[in-house]
């Protein structure tokens, strides 16, 4: 598995629309939240559970705009299943700041596996506060088994790939 921190060497990319934001590669779809007083632990900062929950929430929202909701995986009866995930918590958040979660899909066999990436910035700071990985795969949603990606999905999300170093 590769490294989550971006290789030094890499230039940093900067969305158009968020030139302040270093990202991690191009083109990122981008999902804002704002940490709210439920978010919070008792270190009086967000509880690194909630940073998972906002991970999947933006998966999601890349998942519909790629045309895939979850009205489709369930006529299909095939989702996508996380296998592996990994984060690096870098920065606290807290109660009111407002984050902005860019993901890529950065491999897809077009079989049965494929990866995403996530970059979370603060964006009062423009510090990214989390890096994460998942490795996931194709499963028949009545069965829970491993399967073999449906037409739509080696579309929707091989045709979204992006190169990394």
């Amino acid at each position: 598995m590769a490294a989550l921190r971006p290789n030094k060497k890499r230039e940093h990319y900067q969305n158009m629309t968020n030139p302040q934001f270093d990202w991690d590669y191009p083109d990122p779809h981008v999902h804002t939240i704002q940490i709210a007083e439920a978010d919070i632990d008792g270190m009086g900062h967000a509880n690194n559970a909630c940073y998972v929950v906002w991970c999947e929430q933006c998966a999601w929202s890349h998942s519909q705009s790629l045309g895939l909701t979850v009205a489709d995986y369930q006529r299909l009866d095939r989702g996508v299943a996380i296998h592996k995930a990994s984060y690096e918590y870098y920065l606290p958040t807290f109660e009111n700041e407002e984050l902005r979660i860019g993901t890529w899909i950065t491999a897809c066999d077009r079989k049965l596996r494929l990866e995403r990436r996530f970059q979370m910035i603060n964006v009062a700071t423009g510090k990214t506060v989390l890096r994460g990985h998942w490795q996931v795969i194709c499963v028949t949603l009545s069965s829970g088994k491993a399967t073999r990606m449906p037409s739509e999905f080696i579309e929707a999300y091989g045709n979204a790939v992006i190169a990394i170093d």
